[in-house]
């Protein structure tokens, strides 16, 4: 390479950034970076060097050796090398589109760039550039339709490392395009990758053959073949997973090390009185469930355990068979244990309480229910009952996490759809005891890999199958055209003193969103399709005596259709509800889809559910398409964990379980569908690594020890950091 060359290629600029610029440096101040677009990197996660290396591509394209164009193949990807001629703007600005033609000695090729304003000031003709696309054809000459672009250099040999690449793809926005960012990302890369620390001990990356760090990180973002791709994601994947792996692994032991709880024996003649209370003989999988609660209960470490089944399969019996074990059995320091019931909404908790209440009939166990609703003089009454132990049993909603909410003695502590908590309130409820049992509910079936690792710090155990009362659901999509046909449907079951479930996914209008909503439809139903029946309104905006009112009346029969939003999502019971007709089906997750038909099929009548959806059938739109097939999965199944398979492969763990901010791990790599291996791999190294060296304090661990509590420490309280 000449002097020249070498000028070119490391100007003075880039020789002080690639020296000065560190892992902790803010990415505003990079070449070509500043304020405006390091906001937009904000957007993308990015905030240092050190995140914007780990900013990994979602995929790598091929940009093949360049060929000559004369030997250019109708439809192939190939990239060109030439001269840009008769270079031609057109369009207003910040939408003008790019005409140009490309020549080398052995043809032409006609190029456009559609919505390339920024392009239009840096081509001009006489320009030699680099261009990869598809190829077609236009009149009697080859034809590209925005190819990538690279602008060859005055005095660059243009087939200097003439070779396949393959072009990294990043996460991007609309003002942060991914060729900027990798252009951006190679400007810093090597000068930067050096300071990277391996945190792998070297058993560990010996035996799992993975690659050193900074050989990953290079291999990442410049392939040399496909192979390189696959090599750093798998090293990346797994010390997510192993990350991740470790703290459940800390949080597992914090409990087994921490407070001991005061355990409660089961005796078989409390299990006798406690079946008795039930007008049902619990299934095998209860009975599974009950046996792996009741062993918890015996042991001195607080139980820490999420019972998870599908919709209707008995999940609040066997709360309750805990509930009752603990205040029967739990003798504590202050005479007999309590136990809290602490459910999401108000409509669901007193739902809950009305069920227990009828449990207890005729018991000496004395419940109690806490909620916003609870005027002032009742919930004074219900503290100072809870204070001096008077109440045994409390059901309630977030209201119980009150700070002036106190117990004489709380053993057993019980959240339903537990994902609807952040970890604060968990934790806020279990502080109320001292080292409380503590059992969550989850009405969404968790996949594996993610009980691993989203629940990894708890015991699981899954009911399986539905209680022989549960009715099975007639799923069906229905298109746009078939609307009229629909409703009639709904009304002829209404006919026979069935009632119905409407879901729209908003309470009100938005402009910014072309969707019915709940506020509007109830009235549009009620004088139209569903004319003559009595139709009802429910949404959370609604004050909490009014939700429950119309629930009463829903119960009661004087309501026969029900217009809702998803807060009839969990848990709401209503046995001779058999209708669900559910908007726009399209913009809900299967695992919500699924969790909102679970509110039919309870009582002894065949039950129907449709989904409603925006097209008129299954089109050549991919997006269309793919839609249908997504919702088809719903006709074909009811079985929860196959739908929160399929959910989680397609939406990720923050979407099925409808928050991204309870303590969820964030994984830039790791699939928890495709990485099951790596997962295993991960839990096991992890067992060990903790069982040998349980604070990370041996020198081996000093750099790993960091960069867990970079990655949760937020989230785990992990041993003494000084």
């Amino acid at each position: 390479m000449s002097d020249s060359e070498t000028r070119l290629r490391h100007s003075p600029s880039d020789i002080r950034q690639r020296f000065a610029v560190k892992l902790d440096t803010p990415v505003q101040f990079l070449r070509g970076v500043g304020p405006l677009r390091a906001r937009e990197f904000e957007k993308l996660g990015v905030i240092t060097v050190a995140d914007l290396i780990e900013h990994f591509p979602f995929r790598h394209e091929l940009q093949p050796k360049s060929i000559a164009i004369g030997k250019l193949r109708l439809d192939e990807t190939a990239t060109i090398v030439g001269e840009l001629r008769r270079v031609r703007s057109r369009g207003i600005r910040h939408k003008q589109s790019i005409n140009a033609h490309c020549v080398d000695g052995t043809g032409e090729c006609r190029v456009r760039w559609f919505n390339s304003s920024y392009l239009a000031d840096k081509l001009h003709d006489g320009l030699i550039v680099r261009l990869t696309g598809k190829i077609d054809q236009y009149r009697d000459i080859a034809s590209m339709t925005n190819p990538t672009l690279a602008i060859v250099e005055d005095g660059e040999d243009p087939f200097t490392d003439d070779l396949d690449r393959y072009r990294p793809v990043y996460p991007a926005t609309a003002e942060l395009p991914t060729a900027r960012i990798a252009k951006i990302i190679d400007s810093c890369l090597d000068g930067t990758v050096e300071s990277v620390i391996e945190f792998l001990p070297d058993d560990i990356r010996t035996r799992r053959e993975l690659p050193p760090r900074r050989t990953a990180l290079l291999r990442f973002h410049k392939p040399t073949s496909p192979g390189d791709t696959a090599v750093a994601r798998r090293r990346f994947a797994y010390e997510e997973l192993l990350l991740c792996q470790i703290a459940v692994r800390i949080a597992r032991r914090r409990i087994a090390d921490g407070p001991k709880a005061q355990p409660v024996v089961v005796t078989e003649e409390i299990d006798r009185r406690i079946r008795a209370r039930f007008p049902f003989d619990l299934t095998p999988g209860q009975d599974k469930a009950v046996a792996q609660i009741s062993a918890d209960l015996a042991r001195t470490v607080p139980m820490n355990r999420m019972l998870q089944a599908d919709v209707g399969a008995g999940k609040t019996a066997v709360s309750v068979y805990a509930a009752l074990a603990t205040i029967a059995a739990g003798k504590g320091p202050k005479g007999r244990r309590q136990a809290a019931f602490l459910a999401p909404t108000e409509v669901l908790a007193q739902q809950h309480a009305e069920k227990i209440s009828r449990y207890l009939d005729g018991s000496k166990v004395k419940s109690g229910f806490l909620a916003g609703s609870t005027t002032k003089s009742q919930r004074a009454a219900l503290l100072a009952d809870l204070a001096e132990g008077r109440l045994d049993l409390i059901v309630g909603t977030h209201a119980i996490l009150e700070d002036d909410v106190r117990f004489a003695d709380l053993g057993l502590v019980i959240i339903d759809e537990q994902h609807k908590f952040g970890v604060a309130q968990r934790a806020s409820l279990r502080s109320k005891g001292t080292a409380p049992h503590t059992l969550v509910l989850s009405a969404t079936p968790i996949p594996r890999t993610l009980a691993m690792t989203v629940f990894g710090d708890l015991d699981v155990s899954t009911i399986e199958g539905a209680p022989p009362s549960r009715q099975p659901i007639v799923t069906r999509l229905v298109s746009a055209h078939q609307l009229d046909d629909a409703w009639a449907f709904v009304r002829s079951r209404l006919e026979r003193k069935e009632q119905a479930f409407v879901v729209y996914p908003l309470v009100e209008e938005s402009e910014a969103l072309p969707l019915k909503a709940a506020s509007v439809e109830v009235d549009r139903l009620a004088s139209g399709a569903l004319s003559g029946f009595q139709v009802g309104l429910l949404h959370g905006r609604m004050k909490p005596a009014e939700k429950v009112d119309m629930m009463n009346q829903f119960r009661g029969g004087g309501i026969h259709a029900l217009v809702s939003t998803t807060v009839i999502e969990v848990g709401v019971d209503v046995p001779s509800a058999t209708i669900m007709v559910i908007q726009h089906a399209e913009r809900y997750g299967l695992s919500q889809l699924h969790q909102l038909r679970g509110r039919i099929g309870r009582g002894t009548k065949k039950s129907f559910c449709l989904l409603l959806t925006d097209t008129n059938a299954p089109s050549e739109a991919t997006e269309t398409r793919t839609s249908f097939e997504r919702l088809n999965i719903l006709c074909e199944t009811s079985d929860g964990f196959r739908i929160a398979e399929e959910d989680l492969r397609l939406r990720g763990p923050g979407e099925l379980l409808g928050t991204r901010q309870h303590g969820l791990p964030t994984f830039k790599v790791a699939n928890l569908i495709d990485d099951l291996d790596l997962l295993q791999q991960a839990r096991d190294d992890a067992a060990t690594i903790i069982q040998t060296d349980p604070k990370l304090s041996q020198p081996c661990h000093t750099a790993l020890r960091a960069a867990l509590i970079a990655a949760h420490g937020h989230n785990i309280r992990l041993f003494d950091v000084a």
